[in-house]
């Protein structure tokens, strides 16, 4: 995608923009309304002040964070188009500040983490309703049934559910707003809690003081998948589309508050019975199965933008080397949508999981948030790198900085009373992810130390002698090596072990192919050296961090387009093939690596290494992962030498 096709998707305002934004960007922070109020209020007896309070909290949240952080600052960083953690961590990496790996690594687990709890408690929430209508309905399996179903359509691709998304998500906020308006007209005073002074006094008022905000926080969990969905609406289109959200969500808020003050001194359960949450008390009786069933597609729409948007994340991270090779399937023609089976599976157990342990949503409340306040702390931080590379003047970027990061770890310090109550389900699952993205890049940062490359001119004559050295049987016609040099003029040593000593290799053609991540998301160039004539190439590929990696498909695109130009001959060079112009074979090697005997590695290494290529063993192989055909691939082991031992000296005897 062009930078021309860029600024034109952020410039563009449309209202299949506005409204596909209203489908895919809005459904976490959209559905926020079904547990918020409820968590706040607990199983306390309902009080103006705390009403008031809650309300000037969430007001004030949705304005600060949501609106200035994420919707006016934060979505001026995108990378070639695309937003999220990973596309802002390839952004700063220009800095070449080392240590920015670790908010990213950091902010996309807890980001990945809570994709596993947003499913669950947005889908019990909805469901959770119908105990109007029968009070001892056990909801789990039904939760647990949507769960499965919903997982199980990913393979198909989006696509066509896609196209209900956003009509339903507009009756949704339609709906969300008409449910609060009738409530305001009952009691217009609860305006009074946009002023500021309610939210403060809240925190005096309420039984569990300070620590209330960890429930505050519930209504703009939601903003770190707003940003991470830009590339697929468009800034404009996002920006224009949240007044209408803000709209409608602040409406049924106040709506909720002006329906709860009229019931002061009593408690949810004493008014709703069953059914102790504000949002569906707030409905008419005749109403009430409708809404149901409205909450309960948006909450699967929810949960089906987190799941995309965990896709994506897995997919930035492998190809930023964060995570280990996976398959990944593109179910549809459209631009970025992929479907990644190991994350959906593994994604749904963990969901299965939360559902069984938790059962209810109000126990949920208390593991979500913790996560995703770690994620936006690392934006924040990350953030701050942005606007000093944009040379924003340091008297704007340092107060608003701090500002964010009281706030964020306002709602961190909040949100740590919910670490024995569930919250450690969320930051064990965020430790693994942690866990593993740093052994993957630490183990290829240390495998890259100790790889020794060499100039390819000192080995330019013997390669030539090699390929015409009839006393040595032909290996294969076009010999294919894939390398990691960044250098033209390099190659690894052990590509020339291979092909020298190994088992001396003759081939007509030598290749050598070297892919480049690019810090953008959507690119595919390449450029084609000329070594020797006729005898050893070098392509360079150069890919954006969301472009697939099929080197067979596009290698062979290469060489059809070289052959055409005629740059290059690759019929056969066997006589009778050559005659009838029958197209040479090509033999792919690829290098495995293990960690020599000879090596002398410090602990920490060893932990490293190891759990490497445990990782390794359970993902893809190499030739999968360069989308390469087993039949023609030849994968040798080489041994990596890390600090090798001294020499031994030994005494001669006779």
């Amino acid at each position: 995608m062009s930078s021309h096709s860029h600024q034109n998707l952020h410039s563009k305002l449309t209202t299949g923009g506005l409204l596909i934004s209203l489908g895919i960007i809005y459904g976490d922070i959209g559905t926020s309304p079904l547990y918020v109020m409820k968590a706040i209020l607990g199983d306390y007896a309902i009080s103006r002040d705390i009403v008031l309070g809650g309300i000037s909290c969430i007001f004030w949240t949705l304005t600060l964070q949501t609106t200035l952080k994420y919707v006016i600052i934060t979505l001026n960083a995108d990378n070639h188009g695309e937003g999220g953690i990973f596309a802002l961590f390839a952004l700063v990496k220009k800095t070449k500040i080392k240590w920015l790996i670790i908010p990213a690594i950091i902010g996309g687990s807890a980001l990945l983490a809570d994709g596993i709890i947003t499913p669950p408690i947005s889908v019990s929430s909805a469901i959770e309703g119908l105990r109007l209508f029968n009070p001892k309905i056990n909801t789990v399996p039904i939760v647990i049934g949507i769960l499965i179903g919903l997982f199980t359509i990913q393979q198909f691709g989006s696509k066509i559910v896609g196209k209900f998304f956003s009509p339903i998500m507009l009756l949704w906020f339609t709906m969300l707003g008409v449910l609060g308006t009738l409530q305001i007209m009952t009691d217009a005073s609860v305006f009074s809690a946009i002023n500021p002074y309610y939210g403060y006094k809240l925190l005096q008022v309420h039984p569990e003081g300070y620590f209330v905000l960890g429930a505050v926080f519930l209504c703009t969990t939601g903003a770190e998948a707003l940003y991470s969905d830009m590339g697929h609406c468009g800034r404009k289109n996002i920006r224009i589309s949240w007044i209408f959200v803000k709209l409608m969500l602040l409406l049924n808020y106040f709506g909720q508050g002006a329906y709860l003050i009229n019931h002061e001194g009593k408690t949810l359960s004493e008014i709703g019975g069953n059914v102790q949450n504000p949002f569906y008390l707030i409905m008419a009786d005749w109403f009430m199965p409708v809404g149901i069933v409205i909450a309960t597609m948006a909450a699967v729409i929810a949960s089906q933008a987190l799941i995309s948007g965990s896709f994506t994340l897995i997919n930035e991270a492998m190809r930023l080397n964060f995570w280990p090779k996976v398959k990944i399937k593109y179910p549809t023609e459209l631009k970025g949508q992929l479907y990644i089976p190991s994350i959906n599976w593994l994604l749904l157990l963990g969901c299965i999981g939360v559902v069984l342990y938790f059962r209810e949503s109000g126990n949920m409340e208390h593991a979500y948030g913790l996560a995703i306040v770690l994620c936006m702390i690392m934006t924040t931080i990350l953030l701050n790198f942005y606007l000093i590379m944009k040379r924003v003047k340091l008297y704007l970027i340092v107060p608003l900085i701090m500002v964010y990061l009281l706030i964020e770890f306002s709602f961190l310090y909040a949100n740590i009373t919910k670490f024995m109550h569930g919250g450690f389900v969320t930051l064990i699952i965020a430790s693994i992810l942690i866990g593993i993205m740093a052994t993957w890049y630490l183990a290829k940062q240390i495998s890259k130390n100790y790889t020794k490359n060499v100039k390819i001119d000192d080995y330019k004559k013997v390669l030539a002698e090699l390929s015409v050295d009839l006393s040595i049987p032909k290996y294969a016609t076009h010999l294919v090596y894939m390398t990691n040099s960044n250098k033209v003029d390099e190659i690894e040593e052990k590509v020339m072990y291979s092909i020298l000593q190994k088992r001396p290799k003759r081939a007509d053609l030598y290749w050598f192919i070297h892919v480049n991540v690019l810090n953008e998301p959507y690119r595919k160039e390449y450029r084609v050296t000329e070594i020797i004539q006729d005898d050893i190439y070098r392509v360079d590929f150069y890919l954006g961090f969301r472009e697939p990696t099929k080197i067979n498909l596009m290698f062979k695109q290469v060489i059809k387009e070289m052959v055409e130009r005629g740059e290059v001959d690759i019929t056969s060079r066997y006589e009778s093939l050559n005659k009838n112009h029958i197209i040479g074979d090509f033999k792919f090697v690829l290098s495995e690596r293990f960690i020599s005997n000879d090596s002398l590695i410090t602990f920490f290494e060893k932990v490293v290494m190891n759990t490497y290529f445990i990782l390794k063993k359970l993902s893809l192989s190499e030739q999968k992962g360069f989308g390469l055909d087993n039949s023609s691939v030849k994968v040798e082991q080489f041994p990596m030498v890390l600090h090798p031992l001294e020499n031994i000296e030994m005494k001669r005897i006779k």
